[in-house]
């Protein structure tokens, strides 16, 4: 069991190892908005009783850890640089400080904490925006250490909040493959995502800003520690949920001191991928109801009565459209004046609005007719069967980034691949009877549903009534 030594008021020495031979001597800053939030959420809700006391959080902690050298080389690849390389100081210094050992016949696991050297490291709370990351700091010194967590400082259970803390801390000091082992025995239960009721601003359920922080520290740990089915899991729910920082009109309190975590912006050009995607999808949504406005007013008669066809029909199937799409908030009327053009565009209240509700509001259109002799001349006959290709298509294991697909064959992988600008344009997806009634979409998981799913999200054009 940990044992602490009080030495100073400000200063603690924690044994992760009582036999440790030397000292992490580590200095955590959190900065004022860290703290402020981190007592807000302590702050206890009405009617809740207090069993343990806040946790005192001050801005500037120094803690030094009594760990093995053997054990943070061999786990850490940055410790075996850091330490085990005589080029650098702090080799330097515990070479020299373990010879004067030596000379005084003391065995370094057995001295005195006053005599053991101490390499001194700086951590703030920027990549984590988290309070209490000394406890953090030590968890992955005891993951390191094989040893369990300290219940008596953390008796509760694991937050998303802190695996993602632990997780840019093994990634920072390059020790993910323990830290990845460990999580099976930390007994983590991943959170679900969830979306906000809709608002006036917010015409479908969407994203809140505190569900997306939790689902970006799902991609984020995942990727990081090497769990390919929760990254693959994670980053189709934010393709097809959406992103507050994809907006093209970012919210007021979108300010860049709220945004430095590392899952903010996720690495290795993940972020910028992830965003691409959902833009080729709503792209590949938006041009369903763009095809049918086009087609009903355009000089082609749409009415399918036959020798009886009807330009009235056609008509009044377009009204009727025009009247579903704008009351569902799937388009937008502008005219040309200054303040029209200065509205909010539609496309930013979509941001981080789930895909699937977009899909659901669409099913919604009603079979209108202009009399009971035209039963096949309205929209919802004629879009049924593209809806629901397109939901089969969203299944698909291609709308998630595959973690070792985009590891090892990264420009194969990449959607951005697929072209930009005239040279997309050029890609037609033209939607067939013999590619809605296609068997092979039958079977989940299918390579020749995740090809289809591609050509058709990857598109520059959409033609969804053409001839087989």
């Amino acid at each position: 069991m940990d044992s602490t030594y009080g030495s100073t008021p400000n200063f603690e020495v924690i044994e992760i190892a009582p036999d440790g031979d030397i000292l992490l001597d580590v200095t955590f800053e959190t900065s004022s908005e860290t703290l402020k939030a981190a007592k807000k959420a302590a702050k206890p809700r009405p009617g809740q009783k207090i069993t343990t006391p806040a946790p005192v959080l001050r801005p500037n902690l120094r803690v030094r850890y009594r760990v093995q050298l053997s054990v943070l080389k061999q786990k850490s690849k940055y410790f075996d640089n850091l330490l085990g390389d005589t080029r650098f100081a702090e080799a330097k210094s515990i070479a020299a400080a373990f010879e004067k050992l030596s000379l005084q016949n003391i065995i370094p696991s057995e001295a005195s904490i006053s005599d053991l050297p101490a390499v001194e490291i700086h951590e703030d709370d920027e990549a984590t925006k988290l309070a209490g990351q000394e406890v953090i700091f030590g968890d992955l010194l005891r993951i390191l250490h094989d040893k369990p967590r300290d219940v008596s400082t953390c008796a509760k259970p694991w937050t998303m909040h802190q695996v993602a803390a632990l997780a840019v801390l093994a990634d920072r000091f390059n020790c993910t493959v323990p830290v990845s082992r460990s999580l099976t025995t930390l007994k983590f239960k991943w959170p679900t995502t969830s979306t906000a009721l809709p608002k006036e601003d917010r015409p479908l359920p969407s994203l809140t800003k505190a569900a997306e922080e939790t689902l970006r520290q799902k991609i984020l740990v995942s990727w990081l520690l090497d769990q390919p089915l929760k990254f693959s899991a994670s980053t189709r729910e934010l393709i097809l949920c959406g992103s507050l920082r994809w907006t093209l009109a970012p919210e007021d309190d979108q300010d860049a001191s709220s945004y430095t975590a590392a899952w903010w912006h996720l690495p290795d050009d993940l972020e910028s991928e992830l965003s691409h995607r959902r833009s080729c999808i709503l792209n590949a949504l938006a041009s369903i109801p763009r095809h049918f406005l086009n087609l009903y007013t355009s000089k082609q008669r749409q009415c399918k009565l036959g020798y009886d066809s009807s330009a009235s029909c056609d008509s009044f199937q377009l009204g009727e459209m025009i009247k579903f799409f704008l009351s569902h908030h799937l388009i937008s009327l502008t005219d040309f004046s200054p303040s029209s053009l200065e509205e909010i565009p539609l496309q930013d209240h979509f941001a981080a609005v789930d895909v699937h509700a977009i899909v659901n509001q669409l099913k919604q259109c009603g079979g209108y007719q202009i009399d009971k002799h035209h039963t096949n001349c309205g929209l919802r006959t004629r879009v049924s069967p593209v809806l629901a290709y397109v939901g089969t298509m969203l299944s698909s294991n291609v709308v998630a980034v595959q973690r070792a697909a985009w590891k090892k064959q990264r420009d194969l992988t990449s959607w951005v691949s697929e072209g930009e600008g005239e040279e997309k344009m050029e890609k037609v997806f033209r939607f067939t009877r013999s590619l809605s009634t296609d068997q092979r979409l039958r079977f989940e998981g299918a390579m020749a549903a995740d090809r289809m799913a591609r050509s058709l999200f990857t598109a520059g054009r959409w033609d969804w009534t053409p001839e087989d």
